[in-house]
């Protein structure tokens, strides 16, 4: 019974992935765009941290040599922030179409619903985000250990985004009216996170705030764990920034999935 519930469980997964992907699909130009816009995040400060380095040759463990790795995780993870977008996008469109209701009243769990939309996304980011992950192994090498554990936090991210994703997404298909508000909230917290340059390029009364930001520690955790390529070190060295990102990716989730199961119940999703 249980291998059947599991299979049956994974058909459905699949299923929500694969449809999802196939109207994407559809739309190839909007698609080839959402892997070239973050490249516009990238390029102008990998400009500037060159001019920058004429002046000082490192900014933390960031130097010439490895910049790159800092540009291209965060290309990255910009494609994996396409998960807090992509929740709420599908709500909407399912609940215009009204087809969101008769999905959880057809025999689908709702949260093979959700994993569905996740790994929907994975999959339409897989090929962008595999080169440059790749391009980084080449650029500076590391432990193959290493090289897991950094996909391993990669999935957390993930995993964190997408509870986000879930979170605004149910404030989108029922209290429309509060998703701008988090949009911009969401918006200063990726821009006090480091994404684009490293932490110690600013004064120290931005780094203050910066410091606050659970979205540079999850990031900063990420980046180092490469440059550093020692796993116990960078743990024991990192241990307040691991935590975050570990616990993150298991409860930010798991309150999206409450938060959404909680609305639906409360008030149902109607089409327009």
């Amino acid at each position: 019974m249980m291998k059947k519930a599991i299979k049956r469980n994974v058909i459905q997964i699949f299923a929500i992935a694969e449809r999802n992907v196939k109207i994407k699909l559809r739309f190839k130009l909007n698609l080839a765009i959402s892997y070239i816009t973050p490249m516009m995040g990238v390029i102008l400060p990998f400009i500037i941290m060159g001019k920058l380095f004429n002046y000082n040759d490192h900014f933390g463990p960031w130097t010439s040599a490895n910049i790159l790795i800092f540009q291209f995780m965060a290309y990255n993870i910009n494609l994996l922030r396409n998960n807090i977008s992509a929740f709420p996008r599908v709500f909407y469109q399912e609940k215009y179409w009204q087809t969101l209701p008769a999905l959880i009243i057809a025999p689908f769990r709702r949260i093979n619903i959700l994993f569905g939309i996740f790994f929907t996304n994975l999959i339409l980011i897989s090929i962008p985000f595999g080169f440059f992950f790749i391009m980084c192994y080449f650029i500076y090498p590391v432990l193959p250990l290493t090289f897991l554990f950094i996909l391993s936090l990669y999935l957390f991210i993930a995993l964190i985004f997408s509870g986000i994703g879930i979170i605004i997404g149910v404030l989108a298909i029922s209290k429309e009216g509060f998703t701008g508000i988090i949009n911009f909230i969401l918006s200063l917290f990726f821009w006090f996170s480091c994404l684009s340059y490293p932490f110690y390029v600013f004064p120290e009364v931005i780094q203050n705030i910066v410091a606050l930001n659970p979205l540079y520690h999850i990031f900063d955790i990420l980046r180092v764990s490469w440059v550093e390529n020692n796993i116990i070190l960078t743990i024991e060295s990192h241990l307040f920034s691991f935590l975050i990102i570990v616990l993150g990716a298991v409860f930010i989730p798991l309150i999206g999935v409450i938060i959404f199961n909680k609305i639906y119940r409360k008030y149902g999703i109607v089409g327009y």
